[in-house]
């Protein structure tokens, strides 16, 4: 499928669902993609957890996290602060997201190389550039079955 999209001139994202079932890596996915499909995968999440820990996702442009109650299937989520115990890493992972996106975006990379503030408008602005012209693919996490993940995932598209 993917590489008829790529024949076709098809934009992409992807969603990596199933983070809630044993085996769930999505850093192996992230990285499958770039090694495999030789696709430009920018992660736009982090996920909270893995396997039957799985809690929901961190949103690397706004740094928010959404956690969803086990017992509503996804129906209801709050939005919290990123909880102290991944703010390091998502940090770090919305920097690399940053450089992954100004490396796509010339005035993204001006910007990032003076040092000077991007929006999360801009971002998301390249970030759809670059996904229309098929220089990247943003990549979300979830799971689809319990819905989690999905709504941010269905943002994405628009």
């Amino acid at each position: 499928v993917w590489r008829q999209a790529e024949n076709y001139g098809v934009p992409r994202i992807v969603f990596v669902n199933k983070m809630d079932k044993i085996g769930a890596n999505f850093d192996f996915s992230v990285k499958s993609l770039h090694e495999r499909l030789n696709a430009n995968a920018i992660a736009v999440q982090m996920p909270i957890g893995a396997e039957d820990q799985f809690e929901g996702v961190i949103d690397l442009f706004d740094m928010v996290a959404d956690v969803y109650d086990e017992d509503k299937l996804g129906a209801n989520w709050e939005t919290i602060p990123v909880p102290d115990e991944y703010k390091e890493e998502a940090e770090s992972r919305r920097e690399e997201m940053i450089e992954e996106i100004a490396e796509v975006d010339d005035d993204i990379m001006e910007k990032f190389l003076g040092g000077e503030e991007i929006s999360n408008e801009e971002l998301k602005a390249a970030l759809r550039r670059a996904t229309l012209e098929l220089k990247a693919f943003p990549v979300f996490a979830g799971s689809a079955f319990k819905n989690k993940g999905v709504q941010m995932m269905l943002d994405g598209v628009v």
